[in-house]
């Protein structure tokens, strides 16, 4: 595993986190580190989009799309 070290954090930051780690019954240290895979562990918007935007698009334009989804609906 790497090690992250976080310096210059404010107290009441250190006290919020520290309080929240104990009403979870973990140290600082598991706290933070499930935090951090949470948020590693969900794409970023930009992620999402760059990766949608690698994948080739479809052959229907966006007015012929539009349209035949109206069709459909109206349909019901």
């Amino acid at each position: 595993m790497k090690t992250i070290q976080i310096r210059a954090v404010s107290e009441m930051t250190h006290a919020v986190l520290r309080r929240r780690a104990v009403e979870a019954n973990m140290s600082l240290q598991e706290y933070l580190r499930s935090l951090l895979d949470e948020v590693a562990a969900h794409p970023t918007v930009r992620e999402v989009l760059a990766r949608a935007g690698g994948r080739a698009g479809g052959r229907v334009g966006l007015e012929a799309a539009a349209a035949q989804l109206r069709a459909e609906r109206d349909a019901r």
